[in-house]
């Protein structure tokens, strides 16, 4: 590797410590609504889809473009900012397509799924299977949580490596 400014060293640890820092809070949030939230409402629908029910009802939709939006632009901020540093730069590459793909995955199967499910509590239907669909979506999200907070753990070497080059 090329011998590399420490000022730019110093910026891609930030954008790389803002990024880990933003997964984590993320990861967070997911463990609280896997262990608290999603047990409640896939327990035994279409009853227990009361927590979506009316005015007041759950609905993370926003939070969740937020979080996600926020946390995908300091990620390919880091990356911009860590392009130089070949080894961190790959691995950045590689955490963030597993992460784009379990995006895509939220996109095309979990989130349209809850939104029926909270169409369902609020207007009704006569859904076939849902306490079926609504525990596969909840033994589907576990993977799901299991992946992003697997690739939050991998930042974590990433941190430690660029760490190690700024003091060089």
């Amino acid at each position: 590797m090329e011998q590399i400014a420490k000022d730019y060293i110093s910026r891609g640890a930030s954008w790389l410590f803002i990024t880990t820092l933003i997964y984590f809070l993320m990861n967070g949030a997911q463990i609280f609504e896997t262990a608290v939230i999603v047990p409640k409402w896939t327990a035994a629908p279409t009853d227990s889809f009361q927590l979506f029910k009316g005015k007041y009802g759950l609905d993370f939709k926003v939070f969740w473009i937020i979080m996600h939006s926020i946390h995908e632009v300091t990620f390919i901020i880091a990356i911009i900012f860590c392009w130089k540093l070949d080894p961190i730069r790959n691995w950045l590459l590689i955490l963030f397509i597993i992460h784009f793909a379990v995006r895509v995955w939220t996109l095309a199967y979990f989130a349209p799924n809850i939104i029926e499910f909270q169409k369902i509590a609020n207007v009704g239907s006569n859904a076939e299977d849902l306490l079926s669909r609504a525990s596969l979506w909840r033994t589907l999200n576990y993977v799901r949580v299991g992946i992003f907070i697997a690739v939050s753990l991998g930042l974590i070497p990433l941190c430690i490596k660029i760490t190690h080059l700024k003091f060089q």
